[in-house]
């Protein structure tokens, strides 16, 4: 894949691969690894403004990071447009001059809230948020979708608005928020919401190798890529798409492993390496078994010893 830096208002970003925000997964050291194989730029988990207005603990430790990450961009969900302002100008958001507004995201919970996708049907909302954020002195972004349903298509509009409000860059991810996560990507759309704004344009969407992440770039036109689900599966794509150096995996999975033990406490990193080793293991010969053994896991001790045997 062609890499270029991309300008994002008065920031630089070294390459024009991206990983997406991902509920449940993109926590500190899963960013620290992804941009250790050549992520440009991470996301955090999407975070509740209104968690960090009323000081939810949970909320707040989404937002972990240190100085071995660098550049990292925060992503906040909610529909008010002064709380959102809020979250942005928080203590815990000061690491984070890139702030994204998510008005993608197709969870129920979300969307009937007013909040992720279901901005999308109300765009004047949608504006007065970016606008209100962007005084806070951060760099404002903005994820969306290409619609709600087929029936109706807002992206060209809705990118133009962003843009008029005040993002410095927008991803448009070519799916309608019915879809969820399946079906066909609209590169059509993506590519008309780049024709119609001056701002860096990223495509979210069905990039599960670099041959996909090409496609992407060449039929929308976009400025860059971002890759959500194949980097469950595999976090080295970034290797692939960047020209990063590979290891095994086996070290990959040892790193994530003591990163995620240091700066969380041991049940949080039992749970969640359980998780990633289920991602880690599809295909493998024997994945079911090794899957049930790590899931009964109980250590971070059990943990590595079964992916030294299943990683080699």
């Amino acid at each position: 894949m062609r890499l270029t830096p991309i300008t994002v208002k008065n920031i630089t970003v070294e390459n024009n691969v991206f990983l997406a925000p991902l509920a449940g997964y993109t926590n500190y050291p899963f960013r620290r690894l992804c941009k250790g194989y050549g992520a440009g730029l991470c996301y955090t988990e999407m975070v509740s403004a209104k968690g960090l207005k009323y000081g939810s603990e949970n909320t707040e430790e989404l937002l972990y990071t240190d100085e071995h990450e660098g550049l990292c961009a925060a992503q906040i969900f909610g529909s008010d447009p002064a709380i959102l302002r809020e979250a942005c100008e928080h203590e815990k958001m000061q690491p984070f001059p890139i702030v994204d507004i998510n008005m993608g995201c197709p969870v129920p919970k979300i969307y009937k809230n007013g909040e992720g996708s279901a901005l999308m049907e109300n765009p004047a909302l949608a504006e007065k948020i970016v606008s209100e954020c962007v005084k806070s002195g951060k760099i404002i972004t903005v994820k969306f979708r290409i619609g709600i349903t087929e029936k109706k298509l807002i992206t060209e509009e809705f990118a133009k608005r962003m843009e008029g409000a005040g993002a410095s860059l927008i991803t448009v991810h070519g799916r309608t928020k019915d879809k969820i996560y399946a079906g066909d990507v609209h590169y059509q759309e993506i590519a008309a919401a780049k024709r119609a704004v001056k701002i860096p344009v990223i495509a979210n969407g069905g990039v599960f190798s670099n041959e996909d992440g090409e496609k992407l770039m060449a039929e929308t036109g976009a400025d860059g890529v971002m890759v959500a689900r194949a980097s469950l599966f595999d976090p080295q794509i970034f290797c692939e798409l960047t020209g990063a150096p590979t290891e095994s995996r086996l070290e990959m999975f040892k790193k994530q492993l003591k990163w995620t033990g240091q700066v969380c406490d041991e049940r949080f990193t039992v749970v969640f390496m359980r998780k990633m080793a289920a991602f880690y293991v599809k295909g493998m010969r024997g994945a079911a078994g090794y899957k049930e053994r790590f899931f009964r896991s109980q250590t971070p001790e059990e943990i590595l010893a079964i992916a030294e045997e299943c990683f080699q």
